[in-house]
């Protein structure tokens, strides 16, 4: 009787688990489900709803990603996604760089330590010969600045000597060989710092980051290019320019093009900005690179996709860059590898949902005095 007894509370006692449990996945299921109908219901608002720059905004955001298209598929045709691109789109200057704009000079902070120091007072004078303002009380060369806008923060780093910023490539480009990290591109380089460089292929965000499309020239070598094709050519010559173009890889080299990649669009060229058409592109992380009239290196990265920090559209990287004084400058990789790293600090990093990204380029900045032929 007592086993009998034993078993029967046991059995209840198993029941009302078994009861609890089914209880709690029945709550979470209906909560998922509430869940999932209420975000298609808010996508579905924004696809389809009343208010158009909201849609434009957002399709022509998701459609710049690797894997974020599908939240605009699943409301609209390819007709209607590609007639809102073509409405929101930037108008590229198809010009190439005049080398006569740029006079590449020595920053004084970067001849004499002794003269970088910044005023007591905070106030920090203009260069009389170039009308710039330099401000690098550490002596080495470089100036890093907080940019903020409606919905966007980021970072600017100015390099002041040119010769110093060069392409980091990996060593194998191939589908089997993993890229590097940022931190990697500049550690591997002996560099100061560096941002993220060109397009390479990446489908649905999966991308290794091994295998670079469009031109890749480093140290002087094409390591990437059609010869005879025609890609967004960003980069600086022999002279330290940054030129930005279209253009073949063999005429990039003709033309003296030492370290350069392909994205775009160009933004600036020959001070003349392209033009943004509708909303002009959608909010997300951005790199750009540019270059100021006395040679000094504009890099720039915007963090995106967070609640502090929505992104930038290809106009908000216009006007930063127009601000800093940019005479040419091209809009680069962006998204989840957009990323700056400057003296063994990651300054912006947009991979929240993963790992670091792997990539096969990058702009890094190699310390002063060092020739660019020192780095691997």
């Amino acid at each position: 009787m007592m086993h009998s007894s034993e078993g029967k509370k046991e059995h209840k006692i198993l029941r009302k688990l078994l009861t609890y449990v089914g209880r709690f996945f029945v709550w979470f299921f209906v909560t998922v489900a509430i869940l999932a109908g209420g975000l298609y219901e808010m996508l579905f608002l924004v696809n389809r709803g009343p208010s158009a720059h909201v849609r434009d905004l957002f399709v022509a955001s998701v459609m710049e990603s690797s894997a974020g298209g599908i939240l605009a598929e699943m409301y609209l045709s390819g007709e209607e996604i590609a007639s809102i691109q073509a409405r929101n789109r930037t108008i590229e200057n198809n010009d190439i760089t005049d080398t006569s704009m740029v006079t590449v000079v020595a920053a004084a902070q970067a001849q004499d330590p002794s003269e970088s120091q910044a005023d007591p007072s905070g106030s920090v004078e203009a260069d009389p010969d170039t009308g710039f303002i330099y401000d690098d009380p550490d002596g080495d060369g470089i100036e890093i600045h907080d940019v903020h806008g409606e919905t966007y923060s980021g970072m600017m780093m100015i390099v002041y000597d040119p010769s110093r910023v060069v392409v980091s490539a990996i060593p194998q480009f191939t589908h089997g060989y993993r890229g590097w990290t940022l931190q990697q591109h500049v550690e591997n380089n002996g560099a100061v710092a560096g941002i993220n460089g060109g397009k390479y292929e990446d489908e649905s965000g999966l991308g290794m980051g091994a295998w670079p499309e469009g031109v890749v020239i480093s140290r002087g070598v094409i390591r990437c290019g059609d010869p005879g094709a025609m890609y967004g050519v960003y980069g600086f010559n022999e002279d330290n320019i940054l030129i930005c173009g279209r253009m073949s890889s063999n005429y990039a080299q003709s033309i003296g093009i030492r370290d350069a990649v392909t994205f775009g669009p160009a933004l600036i060229v020959n001070g003349k900005c392209s033009q943004c058409s509708g909303v002009g592109g959608g909010l997300n992380p951005r790199t750009a690179i540019g270059q100021r009239s006395d040679g000094a290196v504009l890099l720039l990265v915007i963090e995106g996709r967070k609640t502090s920090s929505l992104g930038a559209s290809m106009a908000d990287l216009i006007d930063v860059m127009l601000d800093y004084g940019a005479v040419n400058a091209a809009n680069l990789d962006g998204g989840m590898s957009s990323s700056m790293f400057y003296n063994g600090e990651q300054l912006v990093d947009n991979c929240t949902l993963r790992q670091t990204r792997t990539i096969p380029t990058a702009f890094v900045v190699l310390p002063l005095e060092q020739d660019d032929d020192d780095g691997e």
